[in-house]
């Protein structure tokens, strides 16, 4: 066996990945009766052609016509029987014609899959062409796509048999987002999908701003119909189509890929629909106990003011409009908690209370 591909190679749809010699003697009979096969139905249809000429004449029976035509069907028969067996042993339809004319194959390779695998095709008797199994009809060119070599199964040399793997290829340009969630939270996930409502995503790549924006919107594809049994959740898959970079070293062709299996994200799901409310950052809001507050901007003063949230996450607050603010105020968006130390830190040295508050820690009382 030779390897021509190692681990962290690119490689495209047909190059090579092993040279595989045969050993086998299953696959040397196989080719052995394919070439005994075809000749003999050289050998039949001669018979039958100068049989055809007597049995016009009355030379010779029908019977023997029909009986030369029947071992002919039967030869065919098998010669579609061996081209099959043989291409699920991984020869290509070149080879077989050459084992078919006395020419045996002591060696194969193994070449990257194409794109986009279609269903093997399996021909028929009538059928004029032979295809390897695994082989689509390509109907667009896949001159971009490449696959990276994972990991290699086997070592140089090493004798492999039948159905045995021998590396692992990906290609990360579509991928899955695999949310987790409750079953109590199922009927909220089940209405989003069938909606087909927008949903967005958060990923774990902070630091790092040389990727553009994702042209793309997120729904839910489908829902898992099977819970762990270790963390009581199932699954809701998001797809995602990746973006990469390449890079070009030592005359080879690296990937890049944006997004990686096992990277993890969060993912937002919106489930119910608040009216007539304010919706802020979440560094806008400071709590202290049950109590939460904002502070509104007045020119360059800030005062503290109570409101009743609605619901909260990680990046947003949902406020209630009960007058506690009013529409088209100037709030501060990202340093409640800032303000808020600021201010107790004033009324804990003795300053009296209300006071309107500066960005950079200087106050002023109440107008």
């Amino acid at each position: 066996m030779a390897i021509h591909a190692f681990a962290g190679d690119t490689v495209r749809p047909g190059e090579p990945l092993f040279t595989l010699r045969l050993f086998s003697e299953y696959l040397q009979n196989t080719q052995s009766e394919l070439f005994k096969a075809t000749q003999e139905t050289s050998l039949v249809q001669a018979e039958i052609n100068r049989l055809s000429e007597a049995a016009r004449t009355g030379a010779v029976a029908e019977s023997r016509l029909i009986e030369s035509r029947q071992q002919l069907n039967r030869q065919t028969t098998l010669i579609r029987a061996y081209e099959q067996d043989l291409l699920t042993r991984g020869l290509t339809p070149e080879q077989i014609q050459q084992v078919a004319g006395g020419t045996f194959v002591s060696t194969i390779d193994v070449a990257a899959p194409p794109a986009a695998p279609q269903q093997a095709f399996l021909g028929s008797p009538k059928a004029d062409v032979i295809r390897q199994v695994g082989t689509p009809i390509q109907t667009q060119p896949v001159s971009g796509i490449a696959y990276e070599v994972q990991g290699l199964s086997v070592e140089l040399g090493q004798q492999v048999q039948a159905g045995q793997v021998l590396a692992q290829l990906s290609n990360h340009q579509s991928l899955y987002v695999i949310g987790h969630a409750f079953k109590r939270e199922a009927q909220y996930l089940e209405q989003a999908a069938q909606d087909g409502r927008e949903i967005s995503i958060e990923f774990a790549e902070k630091g790092d701003d040389r990727w553009p924006d994702l042209p793309q919107s997120f729904t839910i594809r489908h829902l898992s119909n099977s819970i762990d049994s270790a963390s009581r959740t199932f699954d809701f898959f998001v797809p995602l189509e990746n973006q990469f970079r390449s890079f070009e070293k030592a005359n080879e062709t690296y990937l890049v890929w944006r997004f990686r299996p096992g990277q993890r994200a969060r993912i937002y799901v919106p489930v119910e629909l608040f009216e007539d409310v304010f919706v802020l950052p979440a560094e806008s809001v400071v709590r202290e106990g049950p109590e939460a507050s904002v502070f509104r901007q007045n020119g360059d003063l800030f005062k503290k003011l109570p409101v009743h949230v609605l619901y909260e996450d990680r990046r947003s607050v949902v406020i209630a409009n009960d007058g506690s603010i009013a529409a088209g105020s100037f709030l501060a968006q990202n340093s409640a908690a800032s303000l808020n130390r600021v201010l107790k830190a004033q009324t804990a040295s003795g300053v009296q209370p209300g006071l309107h508050v500066h960005p950079d820690g200087t106050t002023h009382a109440a107008h």
